[in-house]
Parts: C-alpha cells; structure tokens; sequence
C-alpha cells in the first residue's frame, strides 16, 4: 500500500509506505524445507525461535507472516542445510547440498 508519493534528493518521485510483499517463503516452500529436513514443526519453532501455532497457522495460510518472522524460518532453514535458489521460468525452488565425499 501506497501513503504517499514525494520528490526523492535526486529529482525522482518516489512511493513512501511498504509496498507490496516480497514473499519468498511460501506456505508450500515452508513445508517443503521442513520435508527436505525431516523436521516437525516444533523442530522448526525451535530452530527459528518463533512459536509453533506461528508455523502452522503459516502453513495453514490461516495468516501471512512478518517480514522479521519469515528471515528467521529461512535463516533456520539455511542453518540447517536448505538452500533457497532462484530458476529463470520456475521461480524459488530448495535444495539441499551434495554429500560430501
């Protein structure tokens, strides 16, 4: 959503307000990570330090989560293992890193 547009120092009009959402982490790709994982979502909820009705409410698309929320459900993510990369045509897909050796 737009508040208001203003002149920025270079001359240029500009939005003012949040805009719209960039959702990387969808519904789907949070379950999918888990899968990859074997996680449950209390092992996600303790992972990211965010509640488990949090995650499955997410998963349930019962509500959107917060930008904040959604770094620390990629950073667990990641920590754990789960690459997120961008395909030209498909969009975000995960995928985990080959074995060593």
């Amino acid at each position: 959503m737009t508040y208001m547009t203003y002149i920025n120092q270079y001359g240029w009009f500009d939005d003012m307000g949040q805009g719209a959402k960039e959702t990387i982490l969808t519904p789907a790709l949070c379950r999918a990570a888990r899968g990859l994982l074997d996680w449950t979502q209390v092992d996600l909820a303790d992972q990211a330090a965010v509640s488990r009705s949090t995650i499955r409410d997410y998963e349930g698309k019962h509500h959107e989560i917060h930008r904040a929320t959604e770094a620390q459900l990629r950073l667990a993510f990641e920590n754990g293992g789960v690459a997120f990369v961008e395909v030209d045509g498909v969009g975000t897909c995960l995928c985990l890193p080959a074995a060593a050796g």
